[in-house]
């Protein structure tokens, strides 16, 4: 391998520090990439891939792109999925001859992103870590361009869970640690999770004796993934972490369990089909004005409550902003807030620019306004609110007086700091002020002592000042003019007086840039010292605007505030669905639910397919939700008694990434629900076995009713929507089952569906009906006819030929003839003789009694 210049060898001991990332090396005014850095940035950027020399003969990959323009370009590599690392000119170029010293100042992942063009203004951006001992899971999530730092313990059946509940952008694991997980993931080294160094870390980090404060003095595991977040922080971030004020551990068991499948199914955040925002729950109550708003409505609705207490401050807090006239002023007011709760981050991590800090003062102007709106607020939630909201005048007079109010977008080209503020600013403004001046007047007298009238003075960078000459005028050149530059056109020269006013001018312009960059820095670091206020307060200003959205919802849609208790009743009257309701252009048919733990404990509900079973089952559960939350809820009333978890079976398909078919893929997800419901959990079962033989699906759908009803560990409050009519049987034989239907009518050979829920089972299923809709040709329905008459008829003929083949166009012979029986039939009598009546479930003997019956029919 060839001799490497100086820069490659300083370019190669820094990469040798970040092999995982993209190098980003400040070369001047460009961002350079080298070798295979080179050809992945040229790839993803499109950027034109040349080469540098390295030696005799030997070029290596180039590829860069303007510092002016590296927001864009970085931009799309994080985007793409790449770790950048950006490493950058820390000496002065101009004022030695030695190689520049530069070193990385900032590593850019995913989990790290601070960039607004990189962030989601509506949802967070998680960095997580987790620990375990092999039975219990540590899990720490931070943050970072918020500084929202939570931590919790919790046991193996649910660590997966919680984390897909979180959405992590990068997850932190021991190296030694086997855990397949869906994103982007990076191994460490596993003393970095060691628990006492993490508490140590903590403690320091906080300036405290203990972590008892915080209520997570003995999450051990818990400790060590935090201590794993804050060096990896460390170590990308090139500093400490200023911005995380805070640690808010928590328990899962403080807030309903929604698993993955539950949120997906009932189309919380995103719809199924397209994985859109539109149309789902997140959509319909995300009326927030602000970002920390629209943060905090998300966080609410995946996390619903279980504490009575706290659920009933949320009413009240909702209850009181429905019925008051300042609640519109107040959403005017925090329409005008900008993302507190992100610019003072940014302040405190060093990374806000002139113009972040005149947005961040423009919002804590503001705050104050809040306050007094306010004042006549009751409610305990309003009370403590207010108490959280500081004032920030002093802040705010710091910024007013010391920063230009249309500041330019980075600190480092000058024009920041206001007149005044600073004496030697004022100087030096004024002496460069001045020298342009004198560049002007020079350029006046050089032309009246030459005679030359299209004389000018110019600057660029290279050459700094000169006097420019065209050629039809360079006979009239005097002495002392020193030719700098020749063009096509014209001459450039330099004097001796021009370089003696350039290095004057020049000299106060880059001192002056250098000053007022020192001085903002001043500024901001001063700023940054109310960052836990400013938090504070921003996170109550988020709480508030969701307060006034779930309020400002509930009476725009004629929500009701719900009661919840810790009883086991569910009972509401004409329940909607609160995101079907605003498609629906008739109107909505409300529809009344009555649930508990002892005589409704299951609901079976028969119907047509596209009645509405399934809407009905999914607006139950979002009613639920919403009043777990603190939320008003569509319905003329209603009664809540706490769940703890929501489970749903609704719909299949095949995962074949995982070999996993629509009846397997149906089983996992049963299977997850019997063992892991309790009595306070609610069960949506949208048909059971669909994907297997209908004798199988019949007896595991019967098996599962059974299990729910009687096993005392789950008995979960269900509703089970199905087509196997059968099932209805079951309120016949156990207590807490009972049968509803949602009603149709026929109109001829069209079915009307009602979408009302009544007492009672459906005696069709109207399949034929519904496929005719579907636009099935007119042949296949009528055939359809025929073999449904058919099989209601019985399913056999007299000579053993299946009566699904019967038909009146066409007689079916001895070879075409199927059965699923021997066609030498056993005698009744000794069939009944062997059965075990005592041995048998109630299924089984269902199953056998109609075997029994065909076998006596295909005798007559």
């Amino acid at each position: 391998m060839p001799k490497l210049t100086p820069l490659l060898a300083q370019y190669q001991r820094i990469k040798e520090k970040h092999r995982d990332a993209i190098l980003l090396f400040r070369l001047g005014d460009f961002y350079e990439t080298f070798y295979d850095d080179a050809k992945r940035a040229a790839k993803i950027l499109n950027l034109t891939l040349t080469s540098r020399p390295c030696g005799k003969q030997h070029r290596v990959p180039l590829a860069g792109f303007p510092y002016k323009a590296s927001e864009t370009y970085i931009d799309k590599l994080v985007k793409a999925g790449q770790t950048i690392a950006i490493c950058e000119q820390l000496g002065d170029a101009k004022s030695s001859r030695e190689l520049v010293y530069r070193e990385v100042v900032e590593v850019i992942t995913p989990g790290t992103v601070c960039r607004e063009s990189l962030l989601d203004t509506r949802r967070n951006n998680y960095l997580v870590s987790i620990s375990s001992d092999g039975e219990r899971f540590g899990l720490a999530f931070c943050d970072l361009s918020t500084g929202d730092f939570r931590l919790t313990e919790l046991g193996r059946n649910k660590v997966l869970e919680e984390l897909e509940r979180i959405d992590a952008k990068e997850l932190l694991m021991p190296s030694s640690f086997q855990l397949k997980v869906t994103g982007p993931v990076r191994s460490l080294d596993d003393y970095r999770f060691d628990p006492h160094a993490g508490y140590e870390r903590l403690r320091q980090h906080f300036g405290v004796a203990s972590l008892s404060g915080f209520g997570c003095e003995e999450m051990k595991l818990a400790h060590g993934a935090s201590g794993a977040i804050f060096s990896y922080l460390e170590e990308t971030q090139k500093r400490t972490i200023d911005n995380i004020t805070k640690l808010s551990p928590y328990r899962v068991e403080q807030f309903m369990w929604i698993d993955t499948t539950t949120r997906r199914n009932l189309e919380l955040l995103e719809r199924i089909r397209d994985s859109g925002r539109e149309d789902t729950l997140l959509a319909v109550l995300d009326r927030t004005s602000t970002a920390m708003g629209a943060r905090e409505v998300r966080r609410w609705i995946l996390s619903p409550l279980l504490d009575l207490q706290a659920i009933k401050k949320r009413q009240d807090g909702v209850a009181e902003l429905l019925e008051s006239e300042r609640r519109k002023a107040i959403e005017k007011v925090l329409l005008q807030l900008g993302d507190i709760e992100r610019l003072i981050s940014k302040v405190a991590l060093e990374k806000a620019t002139p113009r972040d800090v005149i947005a961040l003062r423009e919002s804590l102007t503001r705050l104050p306004a809040v306050k007094a709106l306010l004042q006549d607020f009751t409610s305990s939630y309003q009370r403590e609110i207010d108490g959280r909201i500081s004032r920030f005048d002093s802040v705010c007079e710091l910024i007013s007086s010391a920063i230009v109010d249309s500041p330019p977008s980075t600190s480092q080209e000058g024009g920041i700091i206001k007149p005044g503020f600073d004496g030697e600013v004022d100087r030096l403004r004024g002496l460069t002020s001045s020298g342009k001046t004198l560049i002007a007047e020079m350029e006046a007298k050089e032309r009246a002592r030459t005679g030359i009238t299209s004389l000018k003075v110019g600057y660029n960078s290279v050459f700094g000042y000169y006097i420019e000459v065209t050629k039809p005028n360079l006979h009239l050149v005097p002495e002392g003019y020193m030719r700098k530059q020749t063009l096509v056109n014209a001459e450039r020269y330099i004097t001796q007086e021009l370089k003696e006013l350039e290095t004057s001018v020049l000299g106060a312009e880059d001192k002056l840039k250098e000053m007022e960059h020192d001085i903002f820095c001043r500024v901001r670091k001063e700023i940054g010292t109310v960052t836990d206020r400013v938090q504070e307060s921003a996170r109550a200003i988020g709480e508030l605007d969701v307060l006034c959205c779930l309020a400002r919802v509930a009476k725009e849609n004629r929500w009701t505030k719900p009661t919840v208790d810790g009883t086991d009743r569910i009972r509401i009257v004409d329940g909607r669905h609160p995101v079907v309701e605003m498609m629906v252009a008739g109107g909505f048919v409300p529809n009344s639910c009555e649930l508990n733990g002892t005589t409704q404990q299951i609901l079976v509900i028969t119907g047509p397919n596209m009645a509405g079973k399934s809407t009905y089952l999914r607006q139950i559960a979002l009613i639920v939700i919403l009043a777990q939350i603190g939320s008003y809820v569509p319905a003329k009333d209603a009664k809540i008694g706490l769940v703890d978890r929501i489970f749903t079976r609704i719909g299949a398909s095949d995962d074949l990434s995982r070999g996993v078919s629509t009846f397997l893929a149906e089983m996992n997800e049963a299977a997850n629900i019997l063992n892991n419901a309790t009595p306070r959990s609610l069960v949506l079962l949208d048909e059971i076995g669909r994907g297997t033989s209908t004798y199988d699906g019949l007896s595991i759908a019967w098996a599962v009713v059974e299990h729910l009803h009687n096993n005392p560990v789950v008995k979960a409050r269900t509703l089970f929507a199905t087509h196997y009519h059968q099932l209805t049987e079951l309120e016949y034989v156990l207590e807490g089952v009972k049968n509803y239907n949602v009603a149709c009518k026929e109109v001829g050979e069209r079915i009307v569906f009602l979408r009302k829920v009544v007492p009672g089972a459906s005696d069709r299923s109207y399949g034929v009906e519904v496929a005719k809709l579907a636009g099935l040709p007119r042949e296949v329905i009528e055939r359809a006819r025929e073999i449904l008459e058919n099989l209601e008829e019985d399913e056999f003929l007299v000579p053993g030929m299946p009566r699904l083949a019967k038909s009146k166009d066409r007689e079916v012979g001895p070879s075409e003839q199927l059965s699923i029986f021997s066609s030498s039939l056993v005698n009744l009598k000794e069939e009944l003789s062997k059965l075990n009546l005592e041995g048998m479930t109630p299924i089984e003997a269902l199953n056998r009694l109609f075997e029994l019956k065909k076998l006596l029919d295909s005798h007559k």
